[in-house]
């Protein structure tokens, strides 16, 4: 695969036919045929969208799909029958906070690894701002493209399009943006003029057409439908996937979800209008992790353990308002023991008390989204800050449930802030607990009504929730 510049015009072929129509045979189809093996004169364009920092796969229990180790290998895959043309159609950072910046580098370092040809802009990458964006494209070299963004003068932030040799094919990549996530310095033109234009400026230099498009549903297949000239429009921040389907005589799909889904798109030989197909695709457990991809996540983790971000510089938590009163702070679980000593021995043997163990043996106590729900007050007052600086807040403790509680342990006659029942789905939600029932998991780590604790009255909450440390 090579990136091109000018090249003569050559005769153009096809790149996108029509689904399941009685019509002239098309390139697309969007059935799984069985497909030759090494068989380099078919192209597959692979695209990828709203990774929204989930460099690992989404969730940390089982089951859970994602993630840039599957895709690579999925990518790797897919280049061993055929030229792969591998494309983002945007949305890839988590956040603009330091933390989240440089996740969303290791996530370009980790396309580019993978033979990324282009990476559209999307909303949260918009959010980052034109310096922002510029640095994240020196640091990785990853090439971004947007036809419509521009800058406070009115210029270009990044080439409009790139060309994109495969097969013996040309194909031009053009990406786009809807104007309703324009923000900051980021000025956001009108997407089918800045297509139109682009197109103008590539007449003659390709064999085809596939537009990366950014756009709200609506949108997104009112622009195809707009655009007979291209062969394939695919989106991004749709909600759900979006299978290839036709809509005029081009191909609408859309990648989103976290990157959990990828968009196939398969053609024959330049030679060749025969059946190719086109599909989304999953990245379960199914695909094993990709070696590059690994190093990657490793070099991140590296540099998420050296730089140490603490809960402000990380975008997780919000900040404490100033006005926070007196005594709403983190105390610690062992303030609890001396008037629960037996709820804090239940505690001692729960896996609430050992959650920073289990992270250490997944290696990712280091990253700051991970010790969100596996700390003690992560970013409250006086709970947890980094490893350095807080070896007393490791591990999920009674606060994590019952809120700050300094003055309840000074006062006892005042109640803990927090209602505790509440709390369980900050961390036990779907993506990371997709099994939780409130009643069945209570059942683990009951406490609060046993001989030892010492129970105060709180208006007309369950005697079993007023009670727990």
């Amino acid at each position: 695969m090579i990136l091109l510049a000018n090249k003569p015009l050559r005769r153009r072929y096809p790149i996108v036919g029509v689904c399941a129509l009685a019509m002239a045979p098309s390139l697309w189809s969007c059935g799984k045929d069985k497909k030759p093996e090494n068989d380099k004169t078919r192209t597959v364009v692979v695209v990828s969208g709203d990774t929204a920092g989930w460099i690992i796969p989404c969730g940390c229990t089982t089951h859970q799909s994602g993630g840039l180790l599957r895709r690579g290998t999925y990518v790797e895959k897919q280049k061993q029958g055929a030229d792969v043309i591998l494309l983002d159609v945007g949305g890839a950072p988590g956040g603009t906070s330091p933390y989240q910046r440089l996740k969303f580098e290791a996530i370009l370092k980790g396309e580019r690894l993978m033979g990324l040809a282009a990476h559209n802009i999307g909303a949260s990458e918009v959010a980052l701002g034109v310096a922002g964006l510029q640095e994240a494209a020196r640091k990785t070299g990853v090439r971004f493209i947007s036809a419509n963004l521009r800058d406070p003068a009115g210029q270009p932030i990044f080439d409009s399009s790139t060309i994109v040799e495969s097969a013996g094919r040309r194909v031009a990549v053009i990406g786009v943006i809807s104007p309703k996530y324009a923000a900051g310095d980021v000025r956001i033109e009108d997407p089918k003029a800045a297509v139109l234009a682009s197109l103008q400026q590539l007449e003659g230099r390709h064999d085809g057409v596939v537009v990366l498009a950014y756009l709200p549903e609506d949108e997104l297949q009112r622009l195809a439908a707009e655009l007979p000239e291209v062969d394939a429009v695919i989106g991004g921040p749709t909600g759900q996937t979006i299978a290839p389907r036709a809509v005029g005589p081009a191909v609408l799909a859309a990648a989103t979800n976290k990157g959990k889904f990828l968009v196939h798109l398969e053609f024959a030989a330049a030679t060749d209008a025969g059946a190719p197909t086109g599909q989304v695709e999953e990245l379960t457990g199914d695909w094993a992790d990709d070696r590059d991809q690994l190093e990657n996540l490793r070099q991140y983790l590296e540099e998420l353990d050296r730089r140490a971000f603490e809960p402000d510089q990380t975008g997780l938590v919000p900040s404490a308002p100033p006005d926070v009163p007196p005594g709403y702070q983190i105390a610690g679980s062992d303030s609890c023991r001396e008037c629960h000593e037996r709820d804090n021995e239940l505690w001692d043997a729960s896996r609430h008390a050992k959650a920073w163990e289990d992270l250490k043996v997944m290696g990712r106590h280091v990253d700051p989204y991970c010790q969100l729900c596996h700390t003690t007050g992560y970013g409250l007052p006086g709970g947890f800050v980094t490893i350095g600086k807080s070896p007393d807040r490791l591990g999920v403790g009674c606060e994590n449930c019952h809120g700050p509680s300094q003055v309840h342990v000074e006062e006892p006659e005042r109640k803990t802030p927090f209602d505790a029942k509440d709390q369980c789905t900050r961390c036990h939600d779907q993506e990371n607990s997709p099994t939780f029932g409130y009643e069945r998991y209570w059942e683990k780590i009951k406490h609060g009504e046993t001989k030892g604790s010492q129970p105060y009255q709180v208006g007309t909450q369950p005697a079993s929730m007023e009670t727990q440390p």
